[in-house]
This record gives C-alpha cells, structure tokens and sequence, in this order.
C-alpha cells in the first residue's frame, strides 16, 4: 500500500485539476500595473528560485562523497512537492483570508482560482496577484530545503518528504502569514522583517536545531568535504539570488529595490571578510569554506533588515552576525550536537542577529512604510522591543512545532536510515545512484 500512495496521491491532484479548473476572471477596475515594476518581479522570481540549486551545490560541496547526491536532491525535491502544494493550498494557508492573524483560509486561493484578470495584492499594487503568488512561492521551496543540512547524512527520503510537508503546513505557512499578511499577528504588532528573517531563517535553523537533536549523533562525525568547488558554485549562486530575495521584497523597480540590493551585497562582503580575518585571529588559515559560510552568514543576517537600514549599518550587520555565528559554531562542536553543516549557527543565529539588529539600526528615514519606529541606535526602544518579543515567540513555536512534527513523522515513517545505509552511504542506499 505504502508503493502506491504517492502515485494515487497524483491522481488525486489530476482530478481536483478538472474539478477546479479556475477560470474566473476579476476585474477590479481601478487597478494599474507597472511594466517595469512586473518585469523586475518576474526576474526577481527566478533569481530566488536558482537559490534553492545554489543551496543543494553549497551543501552537497560540504558532505561526504558518498552523500553528495542524496544531500543535493533533499534541495531540489523542495522545488517539486512545494509547488504542487502551493498551487493548490499553499498560497492560501500563506496569503488567504486571515483567521486571528494566525493562519490563511486554506479556501481563499484554492486551486489559484482568482488569479485571472487585473487582482492584486495589498502591498504589491502595481504587479498581478499571480506573480506575488509565484515570487512568495520562492520562498516557501528554499525554507524547507534550508534545514536539510542539519540532518545530512542519516534521514531516510521518504521520511524527509512527510516532514517537508508538515514543516510547510504547519511551520512555515503560519509565520508567513502572520508576519507578511496585512492582518498578521506579528504584523499587527509592528514587527519588521523585510525578507524573511524570520520567516524562512529562524524558522529553518530551529527547525534545524531540533533535528539534529531528535536524530542524534551520525555514527561517522568526522569528514571531509567532497567538493569545496562545490561550496563556491553554490555562495555564488546563492549571493546572486538573493538580490532577488532582499532587493525583490520591494515588490517593484523602485528606491527600496535598490537599498535592499546595496545593503545585501555590502553585509554579506563585510561578513565573509570578517569570519575569514577572526579565523586568523584565532590561529586559523584563511579558507574558501570560512569565506563562503561568512557571505552566507551576512546574507542571512541583513535579510530581514535589507530595506530598513543604511549602508554603513548593514556593514555593521555583517561584521556582527559573522563574529556571534563564528563563535557558535565553534561552541556547537564541542558539544554532543550533530548539526551536520551548522545550520542554526548560520542561519537560525544568523537570522536572529538580523531580527535584533533591525530593532538596533532600522531608520524611517530609509523606509517610510516603517511606522514602528525607529531603531535603539537612534534612541527610540519600542521597535527593538517589538522584535525582541518575536524573536521569543517565533524561536518557541518554530523550535517546539518541529520537534512535534518530526514525532509525528517517525510515527509513520522511521526518519533515521539503518547504520549499514549510513555506512554504505544514503547516495547508494536511497537512490541507487553515485558520484
């Protein structure tokens, strides 16, 4: 029963096709697109979807060779059942009709019936509510796929895709919403998160925490990376999406485009400067890896700060987030967790770092749609303390809610592959392919 589910599953998905086929067209009436703003979108929407293969080449370098495959398809397949999903409830759990600023009507966008004519969304007036759809889709593939690297080595696939899914459902549609829809929770109260501080890199790196805690220990610690040219295909790929990943969430060709891009590039150079200069600080040569892993790190950091703050602060940023990630990754491997490419010390304390030093840096000056205020460096305490309290309240649901969802996933599928599979390595032993 188990082999034919999925394909059954499938065929479900085809008969929903017929049943819904969304033709409705709406014609608000006062609407006006911007051919500029669309065509910035419409690019910005495949700049952040070359970040997820750019992920797969930046982990799949770090892993052993025996599970390079296996580790870059765990990216890739995000790009596959995350799509379907959104087509035909995700968007809606995301962006529908707000229930308590928690979560979407899973209705609203059914099937993306609605799509068709001149509709639009709130904070993206000038491009059609499809393209929104298709540009937060992005991010919705990347946030799952960012986890996989904190149980690299040792999770069974199959198990892996029931915990994406749930993950989706129940992690990441519920932040989403309630930071980035208009009647969010966390909007309401007036947090600031750009591009997915919180969203998408707290949420991964707790998730992440969580998995390398409840799958424990790999039975073979130590490595070797098996391509670090790998590593370096995959920064650059990742840097050049995510200009449309910070620089995007503007949602047109305009100003705040270009801040978000200039503070993106300048924190992720000032943050793979600085954890190359602090390895040498510490006795360490300078390496690709330590260059790449602090670009990232700066680029995670600044995201949810990109179109709130100044040049010379998201330089800051960077120097800040690259020196608190450097030391907790060297505190995490003196201790008992086996987070296999350092996931939360990148990317959940680096989103971390960012969502706090939004609060420390954000100017309205730089963006006037920030009607919180501004940041504890200008004197002001109450945007700070707003992020503070969500940075609390996201770290306990996204850290609580995966530890509930991987239980639940081990009920159905065990998650952790055999020791001989490990052994063997998860390229062979789950695909049946090799480098």
């Amino acid at each position: 029963m188990k082999r034919y589910f999925p394909f059954f599953l499938v065929v479900g998905i085809l008969i929903l096709t017929f049943i819904f086929p969304s033709v409705e067209f709406k014609n608000t009436g006062n609407t006006h697109f911007n051919t500029g703003d669309i065509a910035w979108m419409l690019m910005s929407t495949a700049l952040v979807l070359i970040m997820t293969p750019g992920l797969a080449f930046f982990y799949g370098g770090m892993v052993n060779k025996k599970n390079v495959i296996s580790t870059m398809l765990q990216s890739v397949i995000c790009m596959v059942i995350i799509t379907v999903m959104w087509g035909i409830f995700g968007f809606s759990l995301a962006f529908g009709d707000s229930f308590h600023g928690i979560i979407g009507n899973p209705a609203t966008y059914f099937m993306m019936k609605g799509m068709l004519g001149n509709t639009t969304w709130k904070s993206a007036p000038t491009i059609p509510l499809l393209l929104f759809a298709m540009y937060q889709l992005k991010f919705a593939i990347i946030t799952p796929a960012l986890i996989t690297g904190a149980f690299a080595e040792r999770i069974r696939f199959n198990s892996y895709i029931i915990f994406l899914i749930l993950f989706s459902i129940f992690i990441f549609s519920p932040l989403a919403h309630a930071t980035w829809h208009p009647d969010g929770l966390l909007a309401k109260l007036g947090v600031l998160d750009f591009a997915g501080g919180t969203v998408v890199h707290m949420s991964a790196g707790w998730a992440a925490l969580a998995s390398a805690l409840y799958l424990k220990k790999r039975n073979e610690v130590s490595h070797s990376p098996a391509r670090i040219t790998y590593v370096l295909i995959g920064t650059g790929l990742l840097w050049f999406g995510w200009f449309g990943f910070n620089a995007g969430s503007a949602f047109g060709a305009n100003h705040l485009a270009v801040i978000a891009l200039a503070t993106s590039t300048t924190a992720s150079a000032a943050a793979g400067l600085t954890w190359i200069f602090f390895d040498m600080l510490k006795g360490r040569k300078p390496s690709a890896m330590g260059t790449c892993i602090g670009a990232v790190v700066g680029l995670v950091a600044i995201t949810p700060a990109a179109g709130y703050v100044s040049i010379p602060h998201s330089l800051a940023i960077g120097i800040i987030s690259a020196v608190i990630s450097n030391l907790v990754v060297e505190w995490r491997t003196g201790t008992s967790i086996d987070d296999t490419l350092d996931v939360f010390p990148c990317h959940g304390v680096g989103g971390m770092v960012g969502m706090l030093l939004t609060g420390v840096f954000a100017n309205q000056n730089v963006n006037h749609s920030n009607t919180t205020g501004n940041g504890l460096f200008f004197g002001e305490s109450h945007l700070f303390l707003i992020q503070v309290l969500a940075l609390i309240l996201v770290s306990i649901f996204a850290f609580f809610g995966s530890l509930l969802l991987l239980k639940i996933t081990d009920m159905i599928s065990p998650l952790r592959v055999s020791a001989e599979d490990e052994v063997i390595g998860l390229d062979i032993s789950q695909h049946g392919e090799k480098l």
